[in-house]
């Protein structure tokens, strides 16, 4: 690890018009250690690069951009690559089109960190921002401060402009490399990082901001039952993974959620064969099978009205 407490992860494509924002954003923390911002900017075609070059250029010491690519790699391969570098004790993500608000969001949770080892990951409230200007608070909150890959197995809730989470990166524990074959890598790096023990909190208040409707995100999130696809596609990529043995039997338990979730997904926007198929070829899996098909039967019915 090198002498910086903390590497702020900051991804970027084509975001002339926000990413000077993010950056003077994490530039503004108030820290009492040192900080670097490693920035992988992925060939934009706008002038998104030169913005952050003169960034660095004016904070040699705070800004490292990684090396200039030939071709736009995608969304996740740069975020492996800028991962890798990422050499801090703890790792913030704060991507181009999003920024924080609290001059101490590092410093706060830094502290939390430092003084609860037992606690590997922290994260806050998020403000969203719509593109036609309209601030929204995130009304989702934790029904639990404290949790565990227990919990974090089932869903995402942790949105990634607020959470700080300990870096974990080493020759004898490498980020696993599926990870490239999905449109995002957040959720699998933190259930990585806490896949042998730690805690997750919940700081409950509001740090960052999160752009609404632009970027890959929004196209996925388009149809809800995509993100559902996606994430039992990972899940079953940590059932196979050796790395997470310890967590088979928990694992298990959320891909079977999971894809009961999705049946009432497809039946809700009238993807009726797929609904059926998760259905029919599940049923063996259900432990409560008159509790599913009740479910089913449902959301069908809802579908109709």
């Amino acid at each position: 690890m090198s002498s910086n407490q903390v590497s702020v992860f900051v991804l970027t494509y084509n975001q002339e018009n926000f990413i000077a924002q993010a950056i003077e954003s994490i530039l503004m923390q108030k820290t009492n250690f040192t900080y670097q911002l490693v920035i992988g900017e992925d060939c934009s075609t706008d002038t998104t690069r030169e913005i952050c070059e003169i960034y660095a250029q004016q904070f040699p010491d705070k800004i490292k951009i990684l090396p200039a690519l030939d071709t736009n790699i995608g969304l996740i391969a740069n975020y492996m690559r800028t991962l890798k570098e990422c050499d801090g004790k703890y790792i913030a993500i704060c991507d181009g089109d999003d920024y924080w608000l609290d001059e101490y969001k590092l410093q706060k949770q830094v502290d939390f960190l430092e003084s609860n080892p037992d606690f590997s990951i922290i994260y806050t409230r998020v403000r969203k921002l719509y593109p036609n200007g309209e601030f929204k608070e995130s009304t989702v909150i934790p029904q639990k401060t404290s949790s565990t890959f227990d919990d974090l197995i089932f869903d995402n809730y942790i949105p990634s402009v607020t959470a700080l989470f300990k870096n974990i990166q080493d020759n004898c524990s490498e980020i696993p490399d599926w990870i490239l074959n999905y449109p995002y890598g957040d959720w699998p790096t933190y259930l990585w990082t806490i896949k042998n023990g730690g805690k997750v909190y919940f700081l409950d208040e509001i740090t960052a901001v999160y752009r609404m409707e632009i970027g890959v995100s929004s196209k996925i999130r388009k149809k809800v039952s995509t993100i559902d696809e996606i994430n039992s596609r990972i899940t079953r990529e940590i059932l196979k993974d050796s790395s997470f043995k310890s967590r088979k039997e928990i694992v298990k338990q959320a891909l079977i959620k999971q894809k009961i979730r999705l049946m009432v997904r497809y039946n809700r926007e009238r993807n009726y064969v797929e609904a059926f198929k998760l259905y029919f070829c599940n049923l063996k899996y259900f432990f409560h099978i008159y509790s599913v098909s009740k479910m089913y039967l449902y959301s069908l019915y809802k579908s109709y009205r």
